[in-house]
């Protein structure tokens, strides 16, 4: 067993109904002015609105920037911190997906310590705590309230860059199931096999502990048993339950075993061709899972029996049966088949395989890959 270690240093309320609770948590924070960050999406279905409700009506004076995008840019990073600055306000609320929590992460570090993001890219380069900031996840995808990634794109060189580091952890977390019942199936399909992903990836990592372990097969429990479930009716409570907790037990995996193939190269594929990160995660996974079954160390089995429908004991287990399980997975949440069926196209894999080849996740994948293999990854994947 390798040497490891972890620490869960946040504030982690669970429950439906929990979002209530923020005033609360923010004069805990001692918090009279929160700068909100989120996106025009959540705005249009009103969950803007009632966050904002629930703050004001604690008597907290709350500024909104409303601007990030899917896959947030620094132009994003830089005008949200102008606008915090210019707030005054002493604490963050991040609420959304992974780009309005990733946003949060990049401002908090900005408004403390000032310089470009770019700065930070890499590990462990923010020099201590950032402004304090609460994360409320309204998908259950990204586990980013649990990690210490913060991903943003350089739109000038079309590269998705990662800061990663455990001083930009949320302090607080809200969970409440009721933000993610009102998400669209086709975001609720993304989200949930991405989350699936990070369990999986951190399963397999070669930064694979015991901690890591407990957290990746509950949310492989959790969601492999739900997915379906929810996307076919998110209004069903208790599959929306588990689906946010193990959102979250995922999150806590990945951020400390890291992940692998599939995050490195989706990476370069949403950064060149726009494409939601979920979506290209769980297009290029069966790809990723099929070559590191050469190293299949019983792990696909047990994966195997937390997302198959058949609950029965299976004999002479094969790895290519966990691929097969996966792929009909996406078929049935009506994920594309390949990169192409979403504008990919084949001139950008030897750029898109360098990008790839400079994630950190490759260090962790349980296959070790080399420029050529990526490149064959994606023509597969194509």
């Amino acid at each position: 067993m390798n040497d490891f270690k972890f620490k869960i240093p946040q504030n982690i309320e669970f429950g439906v109904g929990s979002l209530k609770k923020l005033p609360e948590i923010m004069e805990e924070n001692n918090s009279k002015h929160v700068f909100l960050i989120s996106d025009r999406g959540l705005e249009s279905i009103g969950v803007v609105k009632k966050v904002k409700e629930i703050i004001e009506g604690g008597g907290i004076k709350c500024t909104s920037y409303l601007d990030v995008v899917p896959n947030p840019t620094i132009g994003v990073v830089n005008e949200a911190t102008k606008s915090y600055k210019e707030s005054k306000a002493t604490s963050i609320v991040a609420l959304g997906g992974g780009s309005p929590l990733d946003v949060a992460k990049a401002v908090g570090v900005l408004a403390t310590y000032g310089g470009d993001i770019r700065d930070y890219e890499g590990m462990n380069k923010v020099p201590g705590p950032i402004v304090p900031t609460i994360a409320i996840p309204t998908t259950a995808g990204t586990g980013s309230e649990a990690t210490a990634s913060c991903v943003i794109t350089d739109e000038e060189k079309n590269y998705k860059f990662s800061m990663i580091s455990y001083e930009t952890l949320p302090k607080y977390a809200i969970l409440d199931p009721e933000l993610i019942m009102t998400a669209p199936a086709s975001i609720a399909a993304s989200t949930g096999i991405d989350a699936l992903i990070h369990a999986i990836e951190a399963y397999l990592s070669k930064n694979a502990s015991p901690f890591t372990d407990a957290m990746a097969q509950k949310a492989m429990e959790l969601i492999g048993k739900n997915v379906r479930k929810f996307v076919a009716n998110r209004q069903d409570e208790e599959a929306a339950c588990a689906m946010m907790s193990g959102s979250n037990f995922a999150g806590i995996a990945f951020a400390w075993a890291k992940l692998g193939n599939v995050h490195a190269m989706s990476h370069p594929v949403s950064a060149f061709f726009h494409v939601p990160h979920g979506v290209a995660n769980s297009i290029i996974l069966p790809t990723v899972m099929e070559y590191n079954a050469l190293v299949d160390n019983g792990r696909y089995e047990v994966i195997y029996n937390y997302i198959s429908e058949d609950n029965e004991v299976v004999k002479d287990f094969k790895s290519e049966m966990l691929v097969e399980v996966i792929k009909k997975l996406n078929a049935d949440l009506k994920i594309p088949k390949s990169l192409s069926e979403v504008g990919v196209t084949e001139d950008m894999i030897e750029e898109m395989s360098k990008d790839a080849m400079k994630s950190g996740n490759v260090l962790a994948n349980p296959r070790e890959t080399n420029l050529e293999d990526m490149v064959e990854l994606y023509k597969k994947a194509l």
